[in-house]
């Protein structure tokens, strides 16, 4: 039997069977997942050589300590939302539950580096890891609630600063801009509108200008928002009945907001509206301050409050050479704080400059963070009163070195000691890692809070 000719109005559904069919298994495939969030860490592992188990088996050194590094990297991210002094005290609790995942919360490792023996009688291996920050934070909240509640950090609602500024042709271009109470005041129930809370501009400045007010524990405001507005005065006379009225044109607005904390502009937007005018110039101040206020959401400042991690520049004054910047560089990169370090500049005896990477939100709790976390630990190696928080300006901080007086004895004081930030490691790390007893004596000597450990480590009583 002979095919029958298929009829003309049956193609164009033939046709359209096969889109129809790939439409249909592109609605019904599963979608990607969201990329999830990860942020880059730079961290030191380390291994005692003397440790009894590794005279038979030199790999499991090996493999122990690209383990403590990886850990290390993972107990920096996990910094990012612990406070540094929580996460010591409650160290088995978090490693249970997020350290002994380091593995799985690590997406990649960008680089590591040969493992050395170093004079302070450590192995040490450095890596630089992509870990997911995101997965860091669930693992954190899946604690139960009391101990989450005792253990991340309380961020609290951003304050706001706001000053609105306006001119018009009258005034005259050379002449001063004037605040304009109405608009802030409008921002301002924009921002209160979220649940934060609003500073004074005149205090945050006030502040900025005081030397050492984060010392006396005064904050500035989290962040400012500062705009300008023009407008032009313009006349229309109504023909019909003579009346001349007066129309206040806006021609145009600026606005930025700044993180005082580091004096980073987070946002800046020019505008220039077209055919806008007001019959006076109170209803006028009023829709800027909305307009302005449209420019920042609650999720924009809780963003920026919530990074992961800031930017800020160590300038280090009297170093000698540039081996001593490397040494201190790698010291910094071992302290848990401060995610990663990079050497941009160096100078001998005058200015190096050191970029680090500081988790958390940092603002003026960042000089504690310097005070406690890095200029205390490396005083207690140096044993002495080396390293000075000479000033503090925004994101840059400066620290005066004192060399010494003996030639290389700087260097030989960072080579010759374990890295500052084993010395504030929690105990338990410190006890599984080192056994030798001349390398505990100098943690002692650094923390005497660690004599305990040593105690313990001899089978005496602490």
């Amino acid at each position: 039997m002979s095919s029958q000719p298929t009829s003309a109005k049956s193609t164009p559904w033939r046709r359209a069977v096969p889109l129809l069919l790939l439409a249909l298994c592109l609605l019904l495939s599963p979608r990607p997942a969201a990329a999830a969030e990860t942020i880059v860490v730079t961290a030191v592992g380390l291994a005692d050589p003397q440790a009894e188990i590794y005279q038979r088996d030199k790999g499991m050194m090996i493999d122990d300590l690209r383990r403590d590094a990886q850990r290390q990297a993972i107990e920096k991210a996990v910094g990012v939302y612990v406070e540094s002094s929580t996460l010591v005290e409650n160290y088995l609790l978090i490693e249970d539950r997020v350290l002994s995942k380091s593995s799985g919360l690590i997406k990649q490792i960008l680089n590591q580096t040969t493992p050395q023996l170093r004079d302070d009688g450590l192995m040490h291996m450095e890596i630089t890891a992509e870990v997911f920050i995101s997965d860091v934070r669930e693992a954190l909240e899946s604690l139960g609630r009391e101990s989450r509640l005792s253990l991340l950090k309380e961020r609290g609602n951003p304050t706001i600063s706001v000053a609105i500024v306006v001119r018009d042709a009258q005034r005259g271009g050379d002449a001063a801009m004037e605040n304009s109470s109405i608009a802030e005041n409008i921002l301002k129930e924009h921002f209160v509108e979220f649940g934060y809370r609003v500073w004074s501009e005149d205090y945050t400045k006030l502040l900025q200008r005081e030397a050492g007010a984060a010392a006396s524990g005064r904050r500035v405001a989290d962040f400012s928002v500062i705009g300008e507005a023009r407008f032009r005065q313009t006349s229309v006379t109504l023909k019909a009945s003579g009346l001349t009225l007066n129309k206040h044109a806006l021609t145009s607005w600026t606005v930025k907001g700044i993180d005082n904390h580091t004096g980073e502009e987070i946002y800046f937007n020019n505008k220039v509206p077209k055919n806008t005018s007001w019959a006076d110039e109170e209803q006028a101040l009023e829709d800027i301050g909305r307009l302005i206020g449209k420019e920042f959401s609650k999720d924009f400042f809780e963003s920026q409050l919530m990074k992961p991690s800031r930017l800020y520049q160590i300038q280090l004054t009297g170093l000698p050479d540039y081996d001593t910047a490397q040494l201190f560089q790698e010291e910094f990169i071992g302290l848990r704080n401060i995610l990663n370090a990079e050497l941009i500049n160096f100078e001998s005896g005058g200015l190096t400059q050191m970029e680090v990477e500081v988790s958390g939100s940092g603002g003026s709790g960042f000089l504690q963070i310097v005070n406690n976390t890095i200029l205390k630990p490396l005083n207690a190696k140096l044993d002495g009163n080396k390293l000075k928080l000479a000033s503090a300006h925004g994101n840059v901080i400066r620290i005066a070195v004192e060399g010494g007086q003996e030639p290389g004895g700087l260097q030989q004081a960072l080579l010759s000691s374990p890295p500052a930030g084993l010395a504030t490691a929690s105990p338990a790390r410190i006890a599984a890692l080192v056994q030798d007893p001349q390398i505990l004596a100098q943690l002692v000597r650094m923390n005497p809070a660690l004599a305990a450990i040593v105690s313990a480590a001899a089978g005496k009583t602490p």
